[in-house]
């Protein structure tokens, strides 16, 4: 188990962005700080802005089931589907050894894996790379390729991601949000938010056709590079995917807490 404080940090900082994120969406959102449970619902299309999490720290296996059932009860009353998030580090041992059987039991099926990563790494260099040229996002038809890019890495329909991020003055005043542009073409994407002092990165996003050639790593590079210009962040924290986590380490994140995301199961 890892630090602990990392993992509420990590935690913390999902439910404080994905505040400002789910209500830019919709001022009546479902933004809500239950009992071991954070609310951040805009029951939009777009299914990273419909998250429930726990909160608690050191749930234990008895108290774990009821949250998951409460979590689960929340997600079936809403029109679209979403995710919740589980930091596994937050569980006591027991929780976490029976979590998957516990999720099963409550009508959730695990979707994908994730880690939280921090790291006091501002400021960084600014970012170059002979392939690419970096646009901050601050207009529509940046913001729609913006969430264009997303739908395609995460396998949505591109509508989905479009109803997430459009319209919105947050994206393209508030965000360093950044377009890398190949000849033109907008192949990755990233975006960095300030939060309680901090850099969040968020909605790392490469077109599948042009992966794993640095094009998600420089843009990474380049939001985090002009958003602690902007405020003088010096640590910054994300949760990567599994196909992203081996890049964020070279920028200077560290692992700290095991994700969970699980989604309601499927009736027949």
């Amino acid at each position: 188990m890892r630090d602990l404080a990392d993992s509420l940090e990590s935690m913390e900082q999902l439910a404080a962005v994905w505040r400002t994120m789910v209500l830019d969406r919709d001022p009546r959102a479902d933004v809500r700080d239950l009992p071991g449970i954070a609310v951040r619902w805009a029951d939009c299309r777009f299914a990273f802005w419909n998250c429930v999490t726990l909160t608690g720290s050191g749930t234990g296996a008895g108290l774990l089931k009821e949250r998951l059932d409460e979590a689960a009860a929340i997600m079936r009353a809403k029109r679209h589907p979403g995710f919740l998030w589980v930091f596994e580090d937050l569980l006591d041992e027991e929780a976490r050894a029976g979590l998957g059987a516990a999720a099963e039991q409550s009508g959730l099926v695990h979707a994908f894996p994730g880690t939280g990563m921090a790291g006091d790494l501002l400021p960084v260099a600014e970012p170059a790379h002979p392939d690419l040229e970096f646009v901050r996002v601050t207009d529509t038809e940046r913001l729609r390729a913006f969430a264009d890019l997303n739908s395609r890495a995460y396998g949505f329909p591109l509508e989905d991601g479009r109803d997430g991020l459009l319209p919105s003055p947050l994206w393209t005043r508030r965000t360093h949000a950044y377009l890398a542009l190949r000849k033109g073409e907008p192949v990755s994407c990233a975006a960095t938010v300030e939060s309680a002092g901090r850099l969040f990165v968020l909605l790392v996003a490469t077109d599948p056709r042009r992966q794993r050639r640095g094009y998600g790593e420089a843009v990474t590079r380049k939001a985090l590079y002009e958003g602690g210009r902007a405020t003088g962040a010096k640590r910054a924290v994300l949760h990567a995917t599994a196909a992203g986590a081996p890049v964020y380490p070279r920028i200077g994140f560290a692992p700290n807490s095991p994700m969970g995301f699980y989604a309601l199961r499927e009736t027949p």
